[in-house]
């Protein structure tokens, strides 16, 4: 069962390739300005809207069998048993409304509950990440690898700020002054899929946030799984594809680290 369902998993080729032109939308900052606000923190633009239009009926068209689960559409229907698609047509939208060139499409394939193929790309740098389960992850087509950073003292870390999660601030903000206190110092991008890609290749050493949903991690997961590292939950279980999670993420020595001050 296992051989056949990677016999017929989609071609990552042609997958990359309809992000990429998925990715051209997000220069035309006249989309960008299209703004929907869902809640006070909380907005979809048009881009993000034309990116899921046309990824979800590009990947329909070539492989009909796949479920599709997207950030702008009800997902009350999919079922992990079988195989889904995961899909953040814009992981930074706030980034993306406010020109700070920091957003990505997140695409992730799930076969029975795991994740299996996942591509993450940063359309402003064009900056391609990709990995499949047992195959490694890549960069632009280059292997990548987690940082060998031996503990969070001498770490780069990126902390999440939760900005749809407003009554939790104080929590979040503890969390934050207790990493950097332990830690070389703290960034925040602003965009979880892409701050994964960047503790996967070693730019980050580790990487946290709460409340984060399933396609805001579903892709960078298995990236930095790929490259030897993990992104688990702070009592260390996995991220579940049917609701949200908090996310940690590291090398497994920093990660170590992360779990005990979570």
């Amino acid at each position: 069962m296992e051989m056949r369902l990677a016999e017929n998993r989609p071609d990552m080729e042609k997958v990359i390739s309809y992000i990429k032109q998925a990715g051209e939308l997000f220069t035309d900052r006249t989309m960008a300005g299209k703004i929907l606000q869902k809640g006070s923190t909380d907005f979809v633009t048009m881009v993000d809207t034309q990116v899921q239009e046309y990824l979800q009926g590009t990947l329909r068209q070539h492989w009909p069998h796949i479920q599709f689960m997207g950030e702008e559409k009800d997902n009350s229907e999919i079922n992990f048993d079988g195989s889904v698609w995961i899909l953040d047509p814009v992981d930074g939208t706030t980034n993306l409304i406010h020109d700070f060139m920091h957003s990505t499409i997140s695409l992730a394939l799930a076969e029975r509950g795991t994740v299996v193929q996942a591509v993450i790309y940063q359309p402003f740098t064009g900056e391609m990440f990709s990995a499949e389960a047992g195959r490694g992850a890549f960069l632009n087509g280059e292997p990548i690898r987690v940082s060998g950073t031996p503990s969070l003292a001498s770490g780069l870390i990126s902390v999440g700020t939760a900005p749809r999660m407003r009554e939790s601030t104080d929590r979040t903000f503890r969390v934050m002054q207790s990493i950097f206190e332990r830690c070389h110092d703290i960034r925040h991008l602003g965009s979880a899929s892409l701050e994964l890609c960047y503790v996967a290749c070693g730019r980050l050493d580790g990487f946290f946030e709460d409340g984060l949903s399933p396609w805001d991690y579903a892709a960078g997961m298995l990236i930095v799984a790929e490259a030897g590292g993990a992104a688990v939950q702070p009592d260390g279980k996995p991220l579940s594809l049917e609701h949200s999670c908090s996310v940690a993420a590291a090398n497994l020595m920093v990660l170590e680290e992360l779990k005990g001050l979570l």
